[in-house]
């Protein structure tokens, strides 16, 4: 059963990382997305409110993650 100890470990070690980002500085709640070019803004990247413009095609973004999810679009 060795090798399947190691896998096992190495799975525990990738999902249990402490070090996601430094988020105390800017905290992110998502991106902004554009599926059809696959451009990311972070919101906390972007001025004013709402969605901005893809800065590729011009279409409206979309927001990605909702608080307090466990997905991020990061």
């Amino acid at each position: 059963m060795g090798l399947l100890t190691t896998i096992t470990e190495a799975f525990k070690a990738s999902t249990q990382a402490t070090n996601r980002g430094d988020i105390t500085e800017n905290e992110s709640e998502g991106a902004y997305w554009c599926h059809d070019c696959q451009e990311r803004i972070r919101d906390v990247d972007v001025e004013g409110t709402g969605a901005p413009d893809c800065p590729t095609c011009g279409d409206g973004m979309e927001f990605e993650r909702s608080t307090g999810t466990a997905g991020c679009a990061c």
